[in-house]
C-alpha cells in the first residue's frame, strides 16, 4: 500500500505544540479517520523525501522559515515536487507549502507588501474556484484561519487563481488537475488561531494591527477546514 505523506517543514510556537500539538498533529486530526497510511517526514531534521512511486498523496505542512531564505532542505523539495505534479499524484502545499509549490513551478514568493495578514478573515472563491473539485464545495464567501507575512508574487505558468481576499490575492491556486496551494490555514482551530493572537500580541501591536479586533473575530472556519478530509478523499479516489 501507498503512503500517504506530510512533509513538515517546521514546527509551531514551542508553547503551543507543549498545549495543542504541532503542525502534523493538526493535519493529522482535520483528515478524520480513513484507512490511509499517513507517514510525516521531517526534510528539516534531514530525514529523506520518499520515492514518488510509494505515495498516495502530500501535503507540506507551513513553516516559521521563510521561502527567500532558499536553505538546502527547502531546494530539495523544490527538486523533488515537479516529479510529483508530472505522476498527477495530489499534492496540498499550505501556507509556506504553498509558497514552496509556486517556487518550485516556476513563481515567486517574497515578503507581502502590506506586511502581516493575521487572525480569522474572509476569503473569496474566484470563478475557476467556485468549479474547482477540492475549493468548488466551499460557499463562495467563506471564513479561515491566517497568519502570514511572505506571499506568493508571481504564480507559477499556467496556475489557476482559485480564491482571494482585499489582502492577499493568491490564496489559493491549483496547478494541473492534483495540485494546490493555499496561503491560509485549513488545519487551525479557533484555539490554535487565538493561540496565535495572544503569543505574539506584543509585536503585532507593534507592526499597528487592532489585537482586541483580531481576538473577536476569530471562530470555528468549518467550511475552509473541511478542505483536508476533502483532500483525502480526492487522494483515495485517485488511488
Amino acid at each position: 500500500m501507498k503512503s500517504f505523506i506530510i512533509i513538515k517543514t517546521g514546527s509551531t510556537l514551542p508553547t503551543l505544540r507543549q498545549r495543542l500539538g504541532d503542525f502534523e498533529d493538526w493535519i493529522i486530526r482535520a483528515l478524520g479517520s480513513s484507512n490511509a497510511v499517513i507517514t510525516v517526514v521531517n526534510i528539516m531534521a534531514g530525514e529523506a523525501l520518499p520515492s514518488v512511486d510509494t505515495i498516495s498523496g502530500v501535503i507540506i505542512t507551513g513553516s516559521p522559515a521563510m521561502v527567500t531564505d532558499k536553505a538546502a532542505w527547502m531546494q530539495r523539495l523544490v527538486i523533488w515536487i515537479p516529479q510529483v505534479l508530472e505522476r498527477n499524484i495530489p499534492l496540498l502545499g499550505i501556507c509556506f507549502g504553498h509558497q514552496l509549490l509556486a517556487e518550485a513551478m516556476g513563481g515567486h514568493a517574497d515578503y507581502h507588501p502590506k506586511g502581516r495578514e493575521i487572525g480569522t478573515v474572509s476569503i473569496q472563491l474566484t470563478p475557476e474556484g467556485k468549479q474547482d473539485r477540492l475549493l468548488g464545495a466551499l460557499p463562495d464567501d467563506f471564513l479561515a484561519h491566517t497568519t502570514h507575512a511572505q506571499t506568493v508574487t508571481k504564480l507559477p505558468p499556467n496556475a489557476l487563481r482559485l480564491a482571494e481576499n482585499s489582502f492577499e490575492i493568491h490564496h489559493a491556486f491549483r496547478l494541473g488537475d492534483s495540485a494546490w496551494g493555499m496561503q491560509f490555514h485549513p488545519e487551525f482551530s479557533a484555539d490554535i488561531m487565538s493561540a496565535y493572537v495572544n503569543e505574539q500580541s506584543a509585536s503585532l501591536l507593534k507592526e499597528g494591527h487592532n489585537v482586541d479586533e483580531l481576538k473577536a473575530a476569530i471562530c470555528n472556519t468549518n467550511a475552509a477546514s473541511s478542505l483536508l478530509k476533502r483532500f483525502m478523499a480526492i487522494v483515495q479516489e485517485q488511488a
